[in-house]
This record gives C-alpha cells, structure tokens and sequence, in this order.
C-alpha cells in the first residue's frame, strides 16, 4: 500500500499572480503522487501545531501579503522539524517583505523586474514581460531537480532577486543592461534554488508568473520535480 503524505496548499495575495488557478493546477500531480491535499486561503494555519507536524509538504503561493508572528514562527519550526516548502514566482519569493526570518528561511527575495523601454509601456503587466533565457547551472545538471533540461527561453517577468550564497542554485538568468537602465553591467540572477533548513528542505523557482508561464513545458518540469524533492 502507498504511503499518503500530507500537503498544504497555502494560497492567496495578488490576484494577478493566479493563486487559485496556479495552484488548483498542481493539485492533481501531488494527488496522482500520493499525496492528501488541504488547501487553505491564508496563513492562519501555520500556528496551528498539530497540523504543521503533520505535514509533509507546503505548496505556497501567496504574494505581497503580510503573516502574523505567531504564524510565521509556526511555519519556520515545521520546516526546521522537516516539513517541505516550495513554491514559485512572488508566491514564495515575494510574500512578507516586512520580515527578516521569513527572508532568511527562504533565501532570496524579490527586487525588481525591468520593463520594456518607457515608449512601450501600456500600463498593463505585459510592461514587464521580455525575453531571457533560463540557463542550468553547468555544476547541477544532474540535480533530480532539473536533470535532462536544457536551457530554456521564456517571455514573462525576469525576477531581479536578492539572495545569499548559502542557497544551491540550479538555474539562473542574465538581467541585461541597457541603455536606459540604471545598473552599469549584466550579471546572472538566480531562477530557481534550493535551501536546506534544519531537517526541511525549501525550493524556489521565479518562474510562473501566471498559469501559462507555469504550463511552459521546462518550467511544469522543475516545479513538479522540486515540490517532490522537497516533501519529508
């Protein structure tokens, strides 16, 4: 008999990141790979003890929103005590910016995506979607993570990420410069990492502004491999 691990799909924040349709559509996978899901519209459940050490996997997708201290010490000690967290885009790398312990857990956090040049722009999200390309780190290509990928082009919103060197990262992109820009030269951004905390494991990918980035072949690929790497 398989094993049921416990996920929680914790969702919400800015509407224009797709939480719900972004989220529903994993679901299935987690579902077809042994897994019960819970979803729930907020954070109240991270200071709910008993249902964080009972689970396995968190699916996070909650963008710009802000988390009570109780709720965010309870998220931090499940992971420590080794429940998985993962996630994409601001859903993960965007969601309390007021908090420095939540920055640390996850190990970047976004700063910035450039915009196409000012006479462009239309006041829409489109004004920040360009062309880059996806590039696996050389070092990783054998990581489960993105093992048989190759480098891969997308036109979405390149995240500009702050970030440490303790995190692995698998995959980063070039954030060019410009003659319009305010930064002097090009230099690489992480895309998608991994972190170890405690006994939990943490995974990142920038991409997936909306559900169609997220349905890019390559991009479906790595989430659905990094929400499974990162289940206890």
């Amino acid at each position: 008999m398989t094993e049921i691990r416990h996920a929680l799909v914790v969702r919400g924040g800015w509407d224009g990141h797709e939480p719900e349709q972004t989220t529903d559509s994993v679901i299935p996978f987690l579902e077809a790979n042994g897994f019960e899901v819970r979803v729930e519209n907020g954070t109240a459940v991270y200071a709910d003890g008993d249902a964080m050490a009972a689970t396995d996997l968190i699916v996070q997708v909650n963008t710009m929103n802000t988390i009570a201290d109780d709720e965010l010490a309870g998220l931090v000690a499940a992971v420590i005590a080794g429940t998985g967290l993962a996630g994409w885009h601001g859903g993960i790398a965007d969601s309390y910016r007021a908090s420095a312990d939540y920055l640390q857990l996850i190990g970047g956090q976004f700063a910035h995506h450039a915009a196409v040049p000012a006479a462009d722009r239309t006041g829409e999200q489109s004004d920040h979607y360009l062309d880059f390309t996806v590039n696996i780190v050389p070092a990783h290509r054998e990581h489960p993570i993105v093992a048989g990928i190759d480098d891969f082009t997308l036109h979405t919103e390149q995240y500009w990420v702050l970030s440490d060197a303790y995190n692995e990262v698998l995959a980063t992109t070039e954030i060019v410069h410009r003659d319009f820009d305010a930064w002097h030269h090009s230099f690489p951004a992480p895309v998608v990492w991994t972190r170890l905390w405690g006994a939990g494991r943490v995974f990142v990918c920038t991409a997936g502004h909306k559900l169609d980035v997220l349905d890019e072949p390559s991009v479906r690929t790595i989430v659905e491999r990094g929400l499974l790497w990162a289940s206890r």
